[in-house]
């Protein structure tokens, strides 16, 4: 019994091994996902980290396909579009590439402004999250799905992995006199979730009543 057992765990390992993840942004770009944004005015909330698993930018990625809908707008959290500002440095708005303009919101404001908002259909968010509280990219995520509710706006949460892991949840909840865009919702220090499971549960839990879509992560093989 114990050496099925063993055998069993060690064949899963071995799967496991030759197996590789797929990220929501990988998956958004088979032709299925992107049927989805046929005709559409699309934005994007991204940085250097939203990349394909080839390394590929999602801008580049989707320009690639700006045939079967029209990107917008970019919007760029705190250290800017590039990673590249200190952290808390005001940041202004800019043009991006292919000419497409950067909407700063951690400049003058956090919040997109229905002017800002002004002529999309979809936002597609695509950061990579740390597994942690104190991270203002999950702030200026429900920030936005906030702001895009109000204006009946769409928004696509591209998944990525827990670097931490899906499993470890530790650390204190946050006391409310301690609350402000560093460490905004109250959830332990490690919450143990995906931006994705982020995105649902603050939709949930605070009733934003944003229409939301979040593209999973898969498991498997390059076809």
């Amino acid at each position: 019994m114990l050496n099925r057992l063993f055998c069993l765990i060690l064949l899963v390992l071995i799967s496991s091994l030759n197996s590789e993840v797929f990220t929501g942004l990988d998956q958004m770009l088979t032709p299925q996902e992107l049927e989805k944004l046929s005709g559409k005015r699309i934005a994007i909330m991204t940085n250097q980290t939203g990349v394909t698993r080839n390394g590929k930018s999602i801008i580049d990625a989707l320009h690639a396909k700006a045939h079967l809908f029209k990107i917008v707008k970019l919007f760029a959290p705190e250290h800017g579009l590039n990673g590249q500002a200190y952290a808390s440095e005001l940041i202004s708005d800019s043009t991006g590439p292919y000419g497409i303009p950067v909407i700063s919101l951690h400049g003058k404001t956090r919040r997109a402004t229905p002017e800002m908002l002004k002529g999309i259909d979809i936002i597609l968010y695509d950061i990579q999250d740390i597994g942690s509280r104190s991270y203002t990219y999950i702030s200026s995520l429900f920030y936005l799905m906030e702001e895009a509710a109000k204006q009946k706006i769409k928004i696509i949460v591209l998944d990525r992995p827990n670097p931490i892991n899906g499993v470890t949840i530790d650390g204190p909840m946050l006391q409310n006199d301690f609350r402000s865009f560093v460490g905004y919702i109250n959830i332990p220090y490690c919450h143990g979730m995906t931006i994705g499971e982020l995105a649902r549960f603050f939709n949930a839990e605070y009733n934003i009543q944003c229409s939301l879509e979040v593209i999973p992560m898969k498991a498997g093989k390059e076809e």
